[in-house]
């Protein structure tokens, strides 16, 4: 990708890279990346489950009102 310098999206794929690079350059086998990225975004979508619960329960909470 070419993605105008300094810009967000080159940015997210250096981010991206270089996070990657570490992972191959210590050698880590390509199921533990996996299992990384599939744990990352596990805790992210259980923390957004988490806010909409809080924010439905009061959504509910206000129109009971």
């Amino acid at each position: 990708m070419n993605y105008k310098p300094y810009s967000p999206e080159w940015h997210r794929y250096r981010y991206l890279k270089e996070a990657l690079d570490k992972y191959l350059e210590d050698g880590i086998d390509p199921t533990f990346i996996m299992d990384d990225l599939r744990d990352i975004l596990h805790l992210r979508s259980e923390a957004a489950y988490q806010e909409f619960s809080r924010i439905n329960q009061l959504e509910h909470y206000l129109s009971d009102e």
